[in-house]
């Protein structure tokens, strides 16, 4: 049987998994319509009453307040997740981005709109996160066999990828028909995402052994921090984007350097989803196996690079296609930390280990949003832009230093093909190994 054919029949045998993909894609789709809603409406009113590097700082702001509550209650929602119903705490949440969503449609539709309320949602909307990050990461592998889970990744992060062209899309056309119907849209997906979660019927229930929350909380750090080829990965991960993320700059770049406007601002977000898409299709068809630290390393340079092109290129279709490439190689980035996340971690320990994970990538995107806020206000977008690319070529260098495990790590083979592997921690071959 082919590998396409393969994940067909991986969607068709297994019809829980088919609807938290649904579930996920259309929540993806949702949260980045609102992001790009979010930005540019912050973006239009800072401009204003202030110069083009505040505005840009304004924006990060919105990145640093989701952040906040995120990097408070991350770690207590991972132990919640590792306790109660995973699948109902996800549609809580989701009502929550809900409840956010409208919200901002009707702060939307005053005759003057206030900064300060419109950043009190997102923080709002940063609790919601909060608890829909790790829940939604535990929940996967509860639905689908251990042996076709690397599969099951793949499949995700093409949903994921997928939802984040049409995202930004989404908000950049309809942001530039009215900003309260983006947010409306926006309102509308959370509630068909919800839907789609109530048609799970599996026991999404994890087996809960008991004790104090902090003692849990701090066995699933332990865990973490004893593993040096998660660690590694997560924490490369987490200064690359921190550095060289550009989302938060995007609408400057967009108004000020392009001269693109709205349309093309929705171009410019999708542009690294279109990359990384393409990408996750190829790694759920062909997934890595061997030397995946390696490719890992390799993508992260690779994603430096293209943001320092693309900082200093005045031509749209440059910069769509820097864009695109540095999304392909963050494709490969969270393909190799997801799998050995889920490969490596018991499923009584997955809330609190992905915990730890989405904390790192809520640091990378919404407190790195903050960080190309603060650098724009001190080098300008472009060279904010240029510096955090070449931070993280110069960080690919240093982490193959610090972790040589990581640069080492492989992924089974053939784990597909292993009749002996189970969930959870027993029976379980450690899927990353290293030559020597």
């Amino acid at each position: 049987m082919s590998q396409p054919i393969a994940l067909r029949a991986l969607l068709q045998r297994f019809p829980d998994f088919r609807f938290l993909l649904l579930a996920r894609f259309l929540s993806v789709i949702a949260m980045l319509t609102q992001s790009v809603t979010l930005g540019w409406q912050v973006y239009s009113i800072a401009r204003i009453d202030h110069t083009v590097d505040q505005s840009a700082f304004l924006v990060g702001m919105v990145g640093l307040i989701q952040f906040l509550p995120m990097f408070a209650l991350v770690l207590l929602a991972g132990e919640t997740a590792d306790r109660y119903d995973r699948r109902k705490i996800l549609m809580a949440s989701i009502g929550l981005q809900l409840f956010c969503s409208s919200a901002l449609a009707i702060e939307a539709s005053s005759s003057h709109p206030s900064l300060i309320v419109i950043f009190a949602f997102a923080g709002l909307f940063g609790v919601a996160r909060a608890f829909t990050m790790p829940a939604s990461a535990s929940l996967g592998p509860m639905l689908v066999p251990r042996d076709i889970l690397p599969r099951a990744i793949g499949l995700n992060s093409l949903a994921m990828q997928t939802g984040m062209v049409v995202g930004p899309w989404v908000g950049g056309v309809l942001c530039a028909v009215s900003v309260p119907i983006s947010y409306a849209a926006a309102g509308g997906l959370y509630c068909l995402a919800a839907t789609s979660l109530c048609f799970i019927r599996a026991n999404t229930k994890p087996e809960h052994r008991g004790g104090a929350r902090l003692t849990l909380i701090a066995e699933g750090l332990t865990y973490v921090w004893s593993n040096k080829v998660v660690f590694g990965a997560i924490s490369l991960d987490l200064f690359a984007v921190l550095l060289g993320g550009v989302t938060a700059l995007l609408p400057v770049f967009a108004r000020d350097i392009l001269h693109v406007g709205a349309d093309g601002f929705g171009l410019l977000r999708s542009a690294p989803a279109i990359g990384g898409g393409l990408m996750a299709f190829t790694l759920s068809v062909r997934p890595i196996h061997y030397n995946a630290g390696f490719w890992m390393l390799c993508a992260v340079a690779i994603y430096g690079v293209a943001t320092v092109i693309f900082a200093v290129s005045t031509w749209l279709g440059l910069s769509l296609l820097m864009l695109a490439l540095l999304g392909a190689a963050d494709s490969v980035s969270v393909y190799v930390r997801q799998s050995l996340v889920q490969l490596l971690t018991p499923d009584a320990m997955r809330g609190r280990v992905s915990a730890v994970s989405s904390l790192f990538i809520s640091a990378s995107n919404e407190l790195g949003e903050f960080e190309s806020g603060v650098a724009a206000r001190l080098l300008g977008p472009i060279g904010a832009a240029i510096f955090g690319g070449v931070g993280s070529v110069t960080l690919t260098g240093l982490w193959a230093w610090m972790f040589p495990a990581l640069r080492r790590a492989h992924l089974f083979a053939r784990l597909d093909d292993e009749p002996g592997a189970q969930s959870g921690s027993q029976n379980q071959k450690t899927p990353a190994t290293t030559n020597g």
